[in-house]
């Protein structure tokens, strides 16, 4: 079967979207459309998604500091491995420190790591509680919970900077996709 060509883009560099926020900001959301918008353009992506990864591959794994490094260094191994395949990867976990985030960009060559701050405001997330961690965490059943009992370090600088509170789930994939044709990730 022939591809329509007007949905084919061109890949410049390989990449990893990661992406990072609290819990309920939005970025499983947001990388899902955003992997169905590559999967539309016939791109090869995959998506690492927190959750998933936590139930399998690092169900071992608790939310201390120590099981949090652990934690983004596997994800980051896989994506590199899955990026080295010629994938498009999107990664949507907390990662709540500035260090997990730098141990997880050194993994990848200079370029290949963007970091998307899905910027969601923590009262706003907790509102949503859409998977009821939060108040699993406030009655005490779930320990070290980001924004409860663990700090949240926001990205200082990150390549995408998404405010979710102004902008719907295409604004916000939107504001991925400009980023990557802006710095020639992809091109039309």
């Amino acid at each position: 079967m022939r591809q329509n060509t007007q949905h084919i883009l061109k890949r410049q560099k390989q990449f990893v979207l990661w992406f990072t926020g609290y819990s309920g900001a939005g970025k499983s959301t947001i990388a899902n459309a955003a992997t169905q918008r590559f999967s539309e353009y016939s791109e090869q992506v995959q998506l690492l998604d927190g959750d998933v990864l936590r139930r399998g591959l690092c169900s071992d794994l608790t939310y201390t500091d120590s099981d949090r490094d652990e934690n983004i260094r596997r994800v980051a191994e896989v994506a590199k491995l899955t990026l080295d395949s010629g994938s498009i990867v999107l990664a949507a976990l907390i990662s709540p420190k500035q260090a997990q985030r730098q141990q997880a960009r050194e993994v990848f060559n200079k370029g290949e790591f963007i970091e998307v701050f899905i910027d969601t405001a923590f009262d706003d997330c907790e509102k949503r509680d859409v998977k009821g961690l939060y108040k699993k965490a406030r009655l005490g059943e779930i320990k070290n919970f980001t924004g409860i009992d663990s700090k949240y370090e926001a990205p200082m600088h990150p390549e995408i900077h998404i405010k979710t509170a102004q902008q719907t789930v295409e604004e916000c994939v939107n504001q991925v996709f400009d980023y990557l044709y802006s710095q020639q990730y992809l091109t039309k």
